[in-house]
């Protein structure tokens, strides 16, 4: 799997995740095999206006290479600027989010609202791809209805303005997360472009990956909320592909993951706002396992 120059271990991309891909988990899923990781989705005017909060995103490590660094924005000038500042951070990567479905992102005419402004969105790529001279990929959803022809013009454009590869979430707008991700419009998205096509969309667990290549053909994964709490899987994935089995993560490891996470957000964020976010996070890499919810309830107050 090549985006443009830059071939990836493997074929497994951790999906942007505002308020959790920040750069400790993103080391914790390239330590577990993650071929491609991704920053939180960061908004183009912030950077631009020189935001302590939103500068604070761009944070990177060597180990977590290649980084993609994933912005949005609806103002083709602003979000050629940010992707100048982007690139001089030292991003391998430039993504635009063209699938957010939240409300206050949608109002600006940023995300998924540029699926249906396809001249705006055509605008907004040029010249992104005229500012920067690293790799250049896109997020998309279905659109707006069922029938895709959102995406499909969408991903048209994009090919055709030289970007270097997309990454479609088969919901519509409507959607969010809810109901099943139709892995048929990634196949007939893949027939159209000749660009590599990242799946994205209810994978669970290993095999769903699998599967997902199989029935569409598609050049990668992008996992998310499956990553959370089991960043494992992408070395699951990984040895699916090989033909390998799936060793099980005993415990201790889990534990390991667990501390490493904590001493890496108290570095990143200092001791007590790191503290107060484990409170929470901590508890998704023991989920599912027996007296686990015990177990979260007990440390709650970590």
């Amino acid at each position: 799997m090549k985006i443009g120059p830059i071939k990836l271990d493997n074929i497994t991309v951790l999906a942007p995740l505002a308020g959790i891909t920040n750069l400790p988990l993103r080391i914790i899923a390239k330590e577990s095999g993650c071929g491609l990781v991704c920053s939180e989705m960061i908004s183009a005017n912030g950077l631009i206006h020189k935001s302590v909060k939103t500068e604070k995103l761009l944070d990177s490590h060597p180990d977590e290479k290649p980084l993609s660094v994933q912005i949005f924005g609806s103002d083709p000038s602003i979000m050629a600027e940010a992707a100048r500042i982007i690139e001089a951070s030292g991003a391998s990567i430039l993504d635009i989010n063209f699938g957010c479905s939240v409300r206050k992102v949608v109002r600006t005419g940023a995300g998924v609202a540029l699926m249906r402004d396809p001249e705006r969105a055509e605008a907004v790529i040029t010249a992104v791809r005229k500012a920067v001279s690293i790799p250049f990929t896109i997020k998309i959803r279905t659109g707006w209805d069922k029938s895709g022809v959102q995406a499909l013009e969408l991903s048209k454009i994009a090919e055709n303005c030289g970007v270097d590869a997309l990454a479609i979430h088969p919901r519509t707008a409507c959607q969010g997360f809810k109901g099943e991700a139709d892995w048929e419009l990634i196949s007939t998205l893949k027939k159209s472009v000749s660009i590599p096509v990242i799946g994205n969309g209810d994978i669970v667990d290993p095999e769903d990956a699998i599967q997902m290549i199989k029935q569409t053909g598609c050049d990668a994964v992008m996992i998310g909320r499956a990553a959370i709490g089991n960043p494992w899987i992408f070395s699951q994935v990984s040895a699916l592909m090989q033909g390998e089995e799936i060793q099980p993560i005993d415990l201790s490891r889990r534990f390991d993951s667990m501390i490493k996470y904590l001493e890496a957000s108290v570095k990143y964020l200092g001791e007590k706002s790191a503290c107060y976010m484990m409170r929470s996070r901590l508890g998704w890499f023991i989920k599912g396992l027996r007296s686990s919810s015990r177990c979260q309830k007990n440390h709650s107050g970590i």
